[in-house]
């Protein structure tokens, strides 16, 4: 499918985000474009990246960490205190200096961070942005492969909607032929009302054929956030595909997958939680200057002090044991991830191989026997060689390896898409079909 080529990967991945975070006018990113004439694949990725509500979320996700980022270096705001004492008094006493007097303080508090807080505040900021970033990443993907899905489902039911219509036809020149033959004289009227029913149910294949078709044109273009499908028809052709690389060639690329990747950001959200709490054992300062006045002698002080918390009772051990339990798990869930991630890649890589020797059986065996089959049975039973039995059997046998000739490349490409998902890049390089992107 050649999905992720970079070329391409970069560039489309660049204007949605571009789009997403507002870097072009709101106008233009909110104007839902829905094409009418005919889509490539190429076409449907560009628009699903560039309008998905999936991924529109993201955007404002990442703008949140962002902000985030930026308050966990704001420094701790000053305090002001402003205290007036002793209003009450009468009038003073004949030794104004041995007297309470009236007096207003004004003090400016500055709350010092030590241990490195504001630094590990930031810490944990920036690695929760990055894990944002990769998740951004997976969630593309996710799109880009969805997308690709719905695409072949689109071109299989196009591809079935076509059988039908030429099932149909044939079955029709069928009847016809036998309702000569029965007006003839040469065969039983009763050929002629197997044949119609035969018949019958041809229409109704074509008329399901064509209800398929419809659902999945809708569910392609609900990715680029339209609720009618416009596009004339999709441009591809179910070619197959080149045999799929050894598994073990493949587990090398798998690290690259954001599934996995994306642990290495959490493993480093979660260390810098850990910094964070190791250095809320380190009690913060305050720092205090003042000025204050006696009202009856006009007399001025100024003030000057420092304050501690004393860690006698709490010194956070609690909050860095949990930090470090949550960091364990981290790793735990990391190597988890792995696992998951390997044994999807087995269960990706035997669906690509499976579908690939059902159709390279098919195309090399089953197909041209029931073709050549058909042809024969049909000038035999036009010579009066065959029974219409013959010939119904043999054109049920054709459209049945035709009809799984169809869906087997249409496995093929699916299961080659999840696979790129996997290790997120082209699973083969070379020149592309007309399904793969250029």
């Amino acid at each position: 499918m050649f999905l992720f080529l970079p070329s391409f990967r970069w560039r489309e991945a660049t204007l949605a985000v571009a789009l997403l975070a507002g870097a072009v006018p709101r106008g233009a990113a909110s104007e839902t474009t829905n094409p009418t004439g005919p889509i490539t694949l190429r076409d449907a990725l560009g628009l699903a990246l560039a309008q998905s509500p999936d991924l529109a979320s993201f955007a404002w996700e990442t703008r949140a960490r962002d902000a985030r980022l930026l308050q966990a270096g704001r420094l701790t705001n000053p305090s002001l205190n402003v205290l007036a004492e002793d209003l009450g008094l009468g009038a003073p006493a004949a030794n104004a200096l041995a007297a309470i007097q009236r007096q207003t303080t004004i003090q400016l508090s500055q709350l010092v961070e030590l241990g490195g807080k504001r630094g590990a505040r930031r810490g944990v900021a920036t690695a929760q942005r990055d894990l944002a970033a990769m998740d951004y990443e997976a969630a593309r993907l996710d799109l880009l492969t969805r997308v690709a899905e719905s695409f072949v489902d689109v071109i299989s039911s196009q591809g079935a909607a076509a059988l039908a219509r030429d099932t149909l036809e044939i079955t029709q020149r069928l009847h016809e032929a036998v309702s000569a033959r029965v007006a003839a004289g040469v065969v039983s009227p009763l050929e002629e009302t197997k044949s119609g029913v035969g018949l019958a149910l041809a229409r109704i294949e074509a008329a399901k054929a064509g209800r398929s078709l419809e659902t999945h044109r809708a569910q392609l273009a609900a990715f680029w956030g339209t609720r009618e499908a416009l596009f004339e028809r999709a441009d591809g052709d179910l070619a197959i595909l080149p045999a799929p690389p050894p598994i073990t060639d493949l587990r090398a690329l798998l690290a690259k997958n954001p599934d996995l990747a994306r642990w290495a950001s959490e493993v480093a959200e979660r260390e810098a939680a850990s910094a964070f709490e190791r250095s809320k054992r380190w009690p913060d300062l305050t720092l205090t200057a003042g000025y204050r006045r006696f009202a009856e002698t006009s007399d001025r002080a100024w003030l000057v002090g420092a304050s501690i918390p004393l860690p006698i009772f709490d010194r956070n051990r609690d909050g860095v044991e949990e930090a470090r339990s949550r960091l364990n798990k981290a790793r735990d869930e990391q190597r988890a991830a792995e696992a998951r991630l390997n044994a999807a890649l087995v269960a990706a890589h035997n669906a690509v191989t499976g579908a690939f020797d059902e159709v390279s059986a098919i195309e090399a065996t089953v197909l041209p026997g029931a073709q050549s089959a058909f042809d024969g049975t049909e000038e035999g039973y036009r010579e009066g060689k065959f029974s219409l039995l013959d010939l119904l059997d043999t054109q049920r046998s054709l459209v049945n390896a035709k009809t799984q000739r169809l869906r087997g490349l249409g496995d093929l490409h699916k299961a080659s898409a999840r696979l790129e998902r996997l290790i997120a890049r082209p699973l083969v390089e070379g020149p592309p079909s007309s399904l793969q992107i250029p």
